[in-house]
């Protein structure tokens, strides 16, 4: 039983594979183009099939047809510039239709794919409509005109070229009838009429003149071989019979004046046949004449119409060329004018804008130095203060601390005293000295060294002036010490130079 479920499950899997294989084989027709485009192999971007089949794959892939039905386009082309710069007009037929060449399919398929005849039949008739611009642009009118082959196959070969960029080909060019707004064509087809009749006649007058001159001729020999026939006979008669000798005279004499009325005849139709051909070659002269007539007034009116035409729309051109250039400087002073404000306002408001940020910034920048140099000076003068606090308080009075103070002070004091002696410039001492002493029994030299010496202030003296006592271990001064000043006025140098 098992066995059985199985190979139903089998055969309903193989019959579901086979059922979707045929949904997704995709067949071409011969009229049509199947295109699968989605992910396939290679750098393409669709592969297209004319004819045969193809497999498409689901969720990856995808297909859609393009039509090979033929496309007719009416081209009603008028007013196209010719090589001598006449406007023509070539109404003409085309026939379209997508290409089945490898490679072309390829550009129906990215580019005429999901449009409509109608959207194809608008692109191809842009296509061709600008070549066929061109390729007369590049041909005579008289070229144009007068070789249809030539003209098609310039228009099939510039048409084709495009056309297979957007995947078409070129199936028939039908070109109907061609005119010019100048009538130039028409001027043609009359001097070509014109033409043949005068050559129809001068042919005419040829063919006459030649059936005269011939008949002439036959004539002419016909009478001299039976003259001379008759001359013959009459010979032998003659000799046979002296006889008719009068008779024979007579004859010839007859003869001859028949002979001299066919020669003046015979010049005379000769004359006949070259006046009638003069005259046919008169007539023929002047349609020609008539004809380069008409063909120059034709070449002239139309370069002078042309000429006009080009000289108004010169004129045309540059009046609006005048006009677009003044309403353009306009344009442009205004625009400069309304630059050039705005600016002076931009400028101005940013001015007054960093003027105030310029005042606002440095009066914060001075009130935070002001505020760092109050803490800073605030912080020394609580520093000194407790300071203070603390020497007064080891002092134990603040009579103490400040005698302490100066104290600390004292060699400080001493040492600028002692530079104030040391920085005196004395580049030379000169001492006399007799060797005698003095009262008190000292030398001149001596007694002004101790006068140098005593013009330093002791250092009690120092201290009694700052209003401080030194301790008794320091030593004591005597009364009997002279003071700086009287000191000074004993040890006074003696310099020289």
């Amino acid at each position: 039983m098992e066995y059985i479920i199985l190979i139903s499950i089998l055969t309903l899997i193989a019959f579901g594979t086979l059922i979707f294989i045929a949904s997704r084989y995709r067949r071409c027709p011969s009229d049509r183009i199947l295109v699968v485009y989605g992910k396939v192999a290679g750098q393409k971007s669709a592969r297209c099939y004319h004819g045969g089949a193809s497999f498409v794959w689901p969720v990856i892939q995808d297909y859609a047809y393009l039509s090979l039905t033929p496309i007719p386009i009416d081209i009603q082309l008028r007013g196209a510039l010719s090589q001598q710069n006449i406007r023509v007009n070539t109404p003409s037929t085309f026939t379209v239709g997508i290409s089945t060449e490898p490679g072309v399919m390829e550009n129906a398929a990215e580019r005429l794919l999901g449009l409509n005849l109608t959207q194809i039949q608008e692109l191809a008739k842009d296509i061709i409509f600008g070549q066929m611009r061109v390729v007369i642009a590049t041909m005579p009118i008289e070229e144009i005109n007068a070789d249809r082959d030539k003209l098609i196959a310039n228009i099939a070969n510039g048409v084709e070229v495009e056309l297979r960029k957007v995947g078409l080909r070129l199936i028939n060019v039908n070109i109907q009838d061609i005119t010019d707004e100048s009538g130039y064509i028409d001027a043609l087809g009359r001097e070509a009429a014109a033409r043949a009749i005068n050559e129809a006649k001068v042919k005419v007058s040829q063919q006459e003149r030649d059936g005269d001159i011939g008949a002439a001729e036959a004539d002419r020999e016909k009478r001299v071989l039976v003259a001379a026939a008759q001359a013959n006979a009459v010979q032998g008669e003659n000799e046979a019979a002296v006889q008719m000798a009068n008779s024979y005279a007579a004859r010839r004499e007859r003869e001859a004046e028949a002979q001299r009325i066919a020669t003046a005849a015979e010049k005379v139709a000769a004359a006949k046949a070259l006046e009638e051909a003069y005259a046919s070659e008169e007539v023929a002269e002047r349609q020609r004449a008539k004809r380069d007539e008409a063909s120059q007034m034709a070449n002239i009116i139309v370069q002078a119409e042309i000429e006009r035409k080009k000289i108004e729309v010169l004129a045309e051109a540059e009046k609006t060329r005048v006009r677009l250039t003044a309403e353009a400087e306009r344009l442009k002073i205004e625009l400069q004018a309304e630059a050039e404000k705005r600016r002076i306002e931009l400028t101005a408001e940013g001015e007054g804008a960093r003027q105030r940020l310029t005042q606002q910034g440095e009066a914060d920048g001075l009130r935070a130095v002001m505020e760092a140099q109050a803490r800073g000076t605030l912080a020394q003068l609580q520093a000194r203060a407790d300071g203070f606090k603390a020497i007064v308080a080891a002092a134990g009075s603040a009579q103490d601390a400040a005698q302490l103070m100066v104290t600390e002070q004292l060699p400080k004091l001493v040492e600028e005293q002692v530079k104030a002696v040391g920085n005196l410039k004395i580049d030379k001492v000169t001492v006399w000295d007799s060797g005698k002493g003095s009262a008190d029994g000292k030398t001149s030299t001596a007694g002004f060294l101790s006068g140098l010496a005593g013009a330093i202030p002791p250092i009690h003296e120092l201290a009694r002036n700052a209003g401080v006592e030194l301790p008794a271990f320091l030593g004591k001064t005597s009364d009997t010490i002279a003071s700086p000043a009287s000191t000074q006025e004993h040890s006074e140098p003696q310099s020289e130079g």
